[in-house]
């Protein structure tokens, strides 16, 4: 028998900011040696791609209240220009950003024929879940639809 949870929409996902001193335990628990090998730089590469004005930066690590983890640029003061393949065309907060870069690296690495790509799918609707609720949510599914 498979049980499916299905999200419930009156409850509201939060986000926590990971200490800087659990960042690398957590991010082994979900994703093992994938993350610094194949997740962290997928997620760079994308943010180089899609914001002509990012130029590296130091990057905030959250865990959300669903099961679910994205990370985004610190600085919450940066606004980045974003351009996708899609159309999209617009300006966001570095948080939204963020949440673009990692969906785009998920959805990107949960075609892979490794055990991991199911973890990046997962992943990817966890945060997709979050990214529904989030103040720049048209923007952000502008961006990755």
């Amino acid at each position: 028998m498979t049980t499916e949870t299905i999200a419930d929409p009156t409850v509201t996902i939060t986000r926590e900011l990971i200490p800087e001193n659990r960042r690398s335990d957590f991010v082994d628990a979900l994703f093992g040696i994938a993350y610094p090998l194949q997740l962290e730089p997928t997620v760079f590469e994308f943010a180089s791609r899609l914001s002509p004005t990012y130029r590296g930066a130091y990057w905030n690590m959250h865990s959300l209240s669903n099961g679910g983890w994205f990370m985004c640029p610190a600085d919450d003061d940066d606004l980045f220009t974003v351009r996708c393949d899609n159309g999209y065309h617009g300006t966001m907060t570095s948080d939204a950003f963020g949440i673009v870069c990692v969906l785009y690296a998920f959805s990107h690495l949960s075609f892979g024929d490794n055990v991991i790509a199911g973890t990046y799918a997962r992943h990817y609707h966890l945060l997709r879940e979050f990214a529904a609720e989030h103040e720049e949510a048209a923007a952000i599914f502008a961006a990755i639809d």
